[in-house]
C-alpha cells in the first residue's frame, strides 16, 4: 500500500516514499496425500460417467467451432448403415443424446463430492488433487478428441462413390481447413471450458469451501485455487497471441521482436531496480510483478491524481516512458493495442505480429499491404488506419498506453507464472487408465477414486455410520381435535394439508425418510453412510427450520381465516452408530435410543411453559434443572423443557455439527423489541449450509448453560456445567444478521 505522506510545520508536502509492494508466489501443496504404485506420483480414477459426458462434450464444442456440424451430423446415418469397418470407426454419434448441460452438471457434482471428501478427512489437499486431475483430464482430451474427430471425417470422406465427386471435394476442402485452424479450434474449445470451469467455481465451489472449511481455516491451501482460474490453462505454453491479445497484451513471438516477453521481462525487472535499488533481488522482483495492482500503486493510469502521490507516480511514469523509448520498445508497446481490431479482420490469413510489424515498420506494412490486396477479399483501409493512430501517439496518450502495458504485463506475468506451478503440480498426478494398475492401486490403499454420488454407491458399502433423527412433536393435539370437531372441522384433512403434506415434500430434498407418523407427531431420520457426504446434522437442521416456516406461513392463513393454530416443539438427536431394525412383514421398524431422546428434546413442560411464554423473546427453547421431588415425582434433578415453536439438538449433535460446518461466533445486537429474557449468558453462532448444488441456507445455533433453579418460581440458584442447544427460529434473528451483513458489506 502507498505511504501517507508526511507534511511539514507551515511547510509543503514533503515527498512520499516509493510504495510498498505486495509480494505474491503461487504454489500448489499436496502434503499429507500417498503416492502410487510407481512411488512418483498421485494415482486418480475419476468418474466414468463424468469421463463420457466430458469427452462428448469436448467433441461437440471442437465440431462447432470447427464448422463440421453439418457434415458429421448429415453423414452419420448413412455411415451407420454402411460396412462394419465404418461403423466400428464412427462409433457413437458426435452429438449423443445426452444434453451439453449435462456435463456441467456432473463436472459440479464431482467436485463438490471431491469437497465433502476433504472434509470428511481434513485434507483440503484432496480436493486440490480432484481439481488438477480434472484439469489434466480435460487438456489431454483435447488433443484425443480433435484426433478423433478428424479421423471420424477421413473415414466419412471413404465412404463417398464415383457418383460423390462434387461433394467429396467441398468436405475434402472442410477438413483441410479442420487440419490447418487446429491451433484456433482448440484455443476456443478451450476458453468455452475455461468459461464452465469458472462459472461453476464462482457459483458453487467457492461458497461451498467457505462453508465447509471457512475463510481461514483453510491455510496456505485456500490461496491455490485462484490458479485454475486462469485464461492460459488450457493454451499449450501460455503465448498463444489472440488469448493475449484479447485478455492481457501482445508481445512480441519472433526472435527477432524487440518486446518478446522474455526482454520485457528484463526491461520491467531493470524499472523496478531503478527504483528499489539494484540489489533487489531476482525472486523479490518476480513475486511483485505476480500482484498487477502493484503497477497502479507505481504509475497510476496514466490520467494523474492531484496529490501528492499523484505527482511522484507521474514521475515515475514519466522514468518509465523513458527507459520503454531508451529500448526502443515503446512503438511495439502501442502498436500491440492497436493491432487488437485488426485480427477480426485480417487474421488468420495473416499472422498477428506480421500484422503487428507493419504498424511500425515500413518494409513490414509493404509486405502486408502486398498480401492484403492479392486476397482479393480483405481492404487496406483498417491497416492504414491503425499505422496512422500509431504514428500520431504523442504526449499524454503514450503515457497511458505506458501505464496500461505496465499493469497488462504484470497480469500476464502473475497468469504465466500461475499456469507454470499448475503444469508442474500435473507431473505428480497420474490418471490410471490400466484396469489392472487400478486394481493394484485399489488393493494397496492408493487409489484417489473422485466418483459421482450414484457411482460411489457401486463401491463403497451401504454401510450406515451414524444416524440423526428429528421428532416434530403438535402441541396439545387433543385439545386442537376437539375444537375442530365441535365448529364441526375435519381435524384429519387439517393435519394432512397444514403438516403432513408439505413435510412430505421436503423429504427428498434433503434426503430424509419418515420413520414414523402419528396423529400429533412426525419423526424423520437421515442416515449418514460411507462415502456419502458427512452433513447429515447440518441438513437436518435446515430441514428443521424449513417445517418451522412453512408450518408458521400456513399459521399466518388459518389466523386470517379464524381457524386454529398448530404448534410444534421439534428435537435433534444424534446417534453415533447405525439403527436396528425389526420387521413387521415388509414393513422395518427402526429401533434407536435417539428416537426416545428427540422425544424429550421435542417436549414442553406445562409449568416452564407457563412461566416462559409471556417472556421467552426471541428464544424458543430453555432448559432448567430443578431439585424439586416433586417436579416430576423423582427425588432427583430433573429437567424441565421449554420449546414453543423451536428447535432444540442434544450436545452430541452439536459438536458434529462443529465437525460439519464452520461456526461462526455470531455478535448480533437484537433489536429492542427481541431483547432476551434469557436466563444467563449464550454464545450464538452462524453458518451457511450447502444443501444443493446453488442452494445455501443460513442458521444461527445458541449455545446456553442449563441453569438450578427453584421450581416453584423458577428463580435462579446457580448454574449447572452443562448445556443446551437451539437452531433459533426467530424471524427477527436472521433480519439482524441480515442487517449486519448488509453493513459489514
Amino acid at each position: 500500500m502507498p505511504r501517507i505522506p508526511i507534511f511539514r510545520l507551515g511547510g509543503a508536502p514533503e515527498k512520499p516514499g516509493l510504495p510498498n509492494l505486495s509480494a505474491s508466489t503461487p504454489f500448489v501443496s499436496l502434503e499429507g496425500l500417498t503416492v502410487g504404485v510407481d512411488n512418483l506420483r498421485h494415482d486418480v480414477l475419476l468418474s466414468a460417467k463424468f469421463v463420457e459426458l466430458a469427452r462428448a462434450q469436448i467433441a461437440r464444442l471442437i465440431a462447432r467451432h470447427g464448422e463440421l456440424e453439418g457434415l458429421l451430423g448429415a453423414e452419420a446415418p448413412q455411415a451407420a448403415q454402411g460396412p462394419s469397418w465404418l461403423r466400428s470407426q464412427l462409433g457413437k454419434p458426435l452429438r449423443p443424446k445426452n444434453d451439453p448441460g449435462e456435463w456441467k452438471s456432473a463436472l459440479t457434482e464431482l467436485q463438490v463430492a471431491s469437497l465433502n471428501r476433504a472434509k470428511k478427512e481434513f485434507k483440503l489437499s484432496v480436493d486440490l488433487l480432484a481439481r488438477l486431475a480434472v484439469t489434466k483430464f480435460l487438456r489431454a482430451e483435447m488433443n484425443q478428441q480433435f484426433a478423433q474427430v478428424l479421423e471420424r471425417c477421413r473415414v466419412l470422406l471413404k465412404s463417398y462413390d464415383n457418383t460423390r465427386q462434387q461433394r467429396a471435394h467441398e468436405y475434402r476442402e472442410k477438413v483441410a481447413s479442420f487440419q490447418v485452424r487446429k491451433k484456433i479450434i482448440l484455443r476456443r474449445t478451450g476458453q468455452e471450458i475455461f468459461e464452465t470451469l469458472r462459472e461453476v467455481e464462482k457459483s458453487t465451489l467457492a461458497r461451498t469451501r467457505r462453508s465447509l472449511f471457512g475463510e481461514e481455516t483453510c491455510g496456505g491451501s485456500y490461496f491455490t485455487y485462484p490458479l485454475f482460474l486462469n485464461r492460459l490453462l488450457f493454451s499449450e505454453d501460455g503465448r498463444d497471441d489472440y488469448l493475449c491479445a484479447e485478455h492481457y497484451v501482445m508481445l512480441g513471438n519472433w526472435d527477432r521482436d524487440p518486446d518478446r516477453y522474455g526482454r520485457m521481462r528484463e526491461i520491467v525487472s531493470g524499472f523496478l531496480r531503478l527504483l528499489y535499488g539494484e540489489e533487489t533481488s531476482v525472486e523479490t522482483i518476480d513475486s511483485w510483478m505476480n500482484v498487477p495492482e502493484n503497477a497502479r500503486d507505481l504509475v497510476g493510469t496514466g490520467t494523474p491524481e492531484d496529490s501528492s502521490e499523484g505527482l511522484a507516480q507521474q514521475e515515475r511514469l514519466a522514468a518509465w516512458v523513458r527507459l520503454l523509448e531508451d529500448e526502443r520498445v515503446m512503438e511495439n508497446v502501442i502498436a500491440s493495442y492497436h493491432v487488437v481490431p485488426l485480427l477480426s479482420e485480417y487474421a488468420p490469413r495473416i499472422n498477428p505480429q506480421q500484422l503487428k510489424n507493419a504498424l511500425i515498420d515500413r518494409t513490414d506494412c509493404d509486405r502486408v499491404e502486398r498480401m492484403i490486396q492479392e486476397s482479393g477479399k480483405l481492404s487496406p483501409n483498417s491497416l492504414y488506419t491503425a499505422v496512422a493512430k500509431v504514428a500520431s501517439c504523442r504526449g499524454a496518450e503514450r503515457a497511458k498506453v505506458a501505464a496500461r502495458f505496465l499493469a497488462d504485463f504484470f497480469h500476464y506475468h502473475r497468469d504465466l507464472r500461475r499456469l507454470e506451478t499448475i503444469n508442474a503440480a500435473l507431473d505428480s498426478v497420474n490418471l490410471v487408465g490400466n484396469e489392472r494398475l487400478q486394481e493394484l492401486s485399489r488393493v494397496n490403499g492408493t487409489l484417489y477414486e473422485f466418483l459421482l454420488p450414484e457411482e460411489q454407491g457401486e463401491t463403497d458399502s451401504d454401510r450406515v455410520l451414524r444416524h440423526v433423527v428429528l421428532k416434530a412433536d403438535v402441541r396439545d393435539s387433543t385439545r386442537l381435535t376437539r375444537m375442530m370437531m365441535e365448529k364441526g372441522l375435519n381435524p384429519a384433512s387439517y393435519f394432512s394439508l397444514n403438516f403432513y403434506d408439505p413435510v412430505n415434500k421436503l423429504l427428498d430434498k434433503y434426503g430424509a425418510q419418515k420413520v414414523f407418523l402419528e396423529g400429533d407427531a412426525i419423526i424423520l431420520a437421515i442416515l449418514e453412510k460411507e462415502g456419502e457426504p458427512s452433513l447429515s446434522v447440518s441438513r437436518m437442521c435446515v430441514l428443521a427450520r424449513e417445517i418451522i416456516e412453512i408450518v408458521r406461513g400456513y399459521n399466518e392463513l388459518m389466523q386470517r381465516s379464524g381457524m386454529p393454530q398448530l404448534e410444534l416443539g421439534l428435537g435433534i438427536t444424534l446417534q453415533e452408530s447405525a439403527p436396528l431394525y425389526l420387521m413387521d412383514g415388509e414393513h422395518q421398524i427402526m429401533i434407536s435410543e435417539a428416537l426416545n431422546e428427540s422425544d424429550r428434546l421435542s417436549s414442553c413442560n406445562k409449568r416452564a411453559r407457563k412461566v416462559m411464554e409471556p417472556q421467552a423473546g426471541p428464544f424458543h427453547v430453555y432448559a432448567f434443572q430443578a431439585a424439586d421431588a416433586d417436579a416430576g415425582g423423582n427425588p432427583e434433578d430433573v429437567i424441565l423443557s421449554f420449546n414453543l415453536g423451536g428447535i432444540r439438538m442434544n450436545e452430541v449433535a452439536f459438536r458434529k455439527l462443529q465437525k460439519e460446518i464452520t461456526l461462526e461466533p455470531l455478535k448480533v445486537r437484537l433489536p429492542a423489541s427481541l431483547a432476551s429474557s434469557d436466563k444467563g449468558e449464550y454464545k450464538l453462532y452462524s453458518a451457511t449450509v450447502p444443501v444443493d448444488h446453488e442452494i445455501f441456507r443460513k442458521i444461527v445455533v445458541r449455545e446456553s448453560r442449563i441453569p438450578r433453579i427453584d421450581a416453584t418460581d423458577f428463580s435462579v440458584k446457580g448454574w449447572t456445567e452443562r448445556s443446551y442447544y437451539e437452531v433459533c427460529t426467530d424471524p427477527g434473528i436472521y433480519n439482524a444478521l441480515e442487517k449486519r451483513k448488509g453493513a459489514s458489506g
